[in-house]
């Protein structure tokens, strides 16, 4: 299936079926190509070996062999991975999604302090009055959010595959019931009680909530991974030894001559449905400065228990990268995605650790379950790794690329022989204008004049570009007036109504001045949050009044040597609702050329970096 048409998508058949406003079945998704970013590849892998059993038959031709990594929104990356070629492939899933709305981006950015209205359903609601009626926002929006995910995810679950779903008590009824419509109540296999023993509350006016809930749902339970693990007890404990009684067909307690009862010692205890594993505590060595990080004990019960080396993890929400860490660690292949570049970031930063640890150790992975077997550590299903965008495009790049890119996106079918055309779309003639302008007059002339060298062609022609000049629409009504054939019209791959949102990645940028011994921010503007707030379907679009919004944090360096940047200055609000502060007095050193740094980051997570020459 080429990756410009749409991916078709099951319906849900499962029982009971929750209903919400809004609420819509997911036929079909539209499938956007994914650009390369970069890749990792560990050096000196000689004492580590990758392992031989891993059956890499049915990985896509498209993709070298080790993880995947994209960056994008995950329902724009997991209809990617359908077009792709990994339907029914992945063996296990878990995600952790964020609990308080359907997309985070989104949340946060309305609230950052901000003011106006936003329509939902024909209703409209002041951004104060969201916060009070959050069952109308988060229920609504949230739910279908999963529920078009949860219905992607199924497809890509191999037949034996299953999905691990973390959430809280706050959503966990209601996502128990989507889990129910899209994978069957039948397939229900175990609601895990994750308990922080580490993560206590104090002074709440009822009993502490110190555990989250993990739903846990098989594709089929006539058939799906499980393995018993077991953990090892704190003191051992006495147990009877017992046999089977063949004779009264039961098992009896052995005992010795003088008939006494035979004990022995167990070390080990089977883990069941509740988890006692501690959280990732602020002052650890392994805390990444990521606020849901989930620790890698957490993911190891789930990896080992439903997964076998070799096997496909997918986690669509990757957040730290545990998910993908722990995979790596325990010899599984994986793939990840999140929206949040700062996921992103971290997540890379993290696997290139693990992975040149494995490059130089036998068995780097620190696995402290044990399973029936007891094995050894699996080596490294892979060692090395590649991100990817995904409809977030940097088209700052070779027009050879993005031909590539927008050939795929509209499923063209590629022409070697022709000059001038880059290819075929039906029985249209297609030409891509250079993404660096948008279409012209000129870009039609040009296809128009190619078209009259041709006299035996009968084909229509399309033009794709980002965008056109308004002189462009005048010039074809002109043009295809009267024209049986060889007819020409404009694909604009941000807005056509078809092949539309096509996004191009247009980096974040800020006006800063320094006044004396005061920074101030006048403006920020972060194009990819203001173009997924305009055009996320189904998610609240409020307009944003205030840059403050969309800023996640400010960082300033009083005298950046141009390689370290030691922050002096942090402002990071500590709720939703607080926003930065934008203007900072700061005292610059004495006797320092050397300039002011000013570090950015939004919402999504991405920095934009300023520098102020000193006066």
């Amino acid at each position: 299936m080429s990756e410009g048409k749409p991916v078709k998508v099951a319906a849900a058949k499962g029982r009971p079926m929750l209903s919400w406003v809004g609420k819509r079945p997911l036929r079909e998704v539209r499938a956007f190509p994914a650009q390369a970013m970069e890749r990792f590849s560990a050096a000196g892998a000689a004492a580590a070996s990758v392992s031989a059993e891993v059956d890499w038959s049915g990985w896509p031709d498209r993709y070298e062999r080790g993880g995947l990594l994209f960056h994008g929104d995950n329902k724009e990356v997991l209809a990617h991975l359908l077009s792709a070629g990994f339907r029914g492939k992945v063996d296990l899933v878990y995600i952790d999604p964020p609990f308080d709305s359907g997309a985070d981006y989104v949340r946060r950015v309305q609230l950052r302090g901000a003011s106006g209205t936003a329509r939902l359903d024909g209703e409209t609601y002041t951004l104060g009055e969201q916060i009070q009626y959050t069952d109308i926002w988060a229920n609504d929006t949230y739910l279908q959010f999963m529920y078009e995910r949860l219905l992607l995810l199924k497809e890509l679950l191999s037949p034996t595959g299953s999905i691990y779903l973390h959430c809280d008590w706050r959503r966990t009824m209601h996502l128990r019931a989507v889990m129910d419509e899209v994978f069957g109540p039948d397939n229900f296999l175990n609601e895990v009680i994750w308990y922080f023993a580490n993560k206590l509350q104090g002074n709440v006016n009822r009993f502490a909530t110190n555990h989250n809930n993990i739903l846990y749902y098989a594709k089929s339970r006539d058939s799906y991974t499980f393995r018993r693990i077991e953990e090892e007890r704190a003191k051992p404990i006495k147990v009877n030894r017992r046999y089977w009684d063949a004779a009264k067909g039961r098992f009896a307690t052995t005992r010795d001559e003088d008939g006494r009862v035979l004990y022995a010692e167990r070390a080990e205890r089977i883990i069941d449905d509740v988890w006692i594993v501690p959280a990732v505590s602020s002052d650890e060595s392994r805390q990444l400065d990521f606020p849901t990080q989930k620790p890698e004990e957490l993911l190891e019960r789930v990896v080992i228990a439903s997964s076998n080396p070799g096997d496909i993890v997918l986690d669509c929400f990757i957040g730290s990268g545990t998910t993908a860490a722990v995979a790596q660690k325990l010899g599984r292949r994986w793939i990840g995605a999140d929206i949040n570049k700062g996921a992103i970031q971290t997540t890379v930063k993290r696997l290139a650790g693990v992975m040149a640890e494995q490059a130089t150790a036998s068995a780097s992975t620190q696995q402290t379950l044990l399973t029936d077997d007891d094995a050894a550590p699996p080596p490294p299903a892979q060692l090395a790794f590649s991100t990817w965008r995904v409809n977030d495009y940097d088209l700052a790049i070779q027009h050879n690329e993005a031909v590539n890119l927008a050939c795929e996106h509209l499923g063209v079918e590629r022409s070697k022989t022709d000059a001038f055309f880059d290819g075929n779309l039906g029985k249209r003639l297609v030409k891509i204008v250079p993404f660096n302008h948008p279409a012209t007059p000129l870009d039609l002339q040009a296809a128009a004049d190619e078209l009259a060298h041709r006299p035996d062609e009968p084909r229509d022609a399309v033009l794709v570009a980002l965008g056109r000049e308004l002189a462009c629409e005048a010039w074809l009504e002109d043009y295809n007036r009267h024209r049986p054939i060889n007819k020409l019209e404009i694909i604009e791959l941000r807005s056509d109504p078809k092949y539309g949102h096509f996004f191009e990645h247009r980096p974040a940028s800020a006006r800063v001045r320094l006044e004396g011994s005061r920074v101030v921010i006048d403006d920020f503007i972060s194009p990819s949050i203001l173009e997924r707030l305009s055009t996320t379907e189904g998610v609240l679009a409020p307009q944003v009044t205030d840059w403050r919004s969309m800023v996640d944090s400010v960082m300033i360096d009083t005298a950046y040597d141009g390689e370290v940047f030691n922050v002096v200055v942090a402002d990071v609000p500590e709720r939703k609702t607080d926003v930065v502060t934008g203007t900072y007095e700061v005292e610059l050193p004495a006797g320092s050329s050397a300039p002011v740094a000013v570090k950015i980051t939004d919402m999504l997570g991405e920095e934009v970096q300023v520098l102020l020459p000193r006066p």
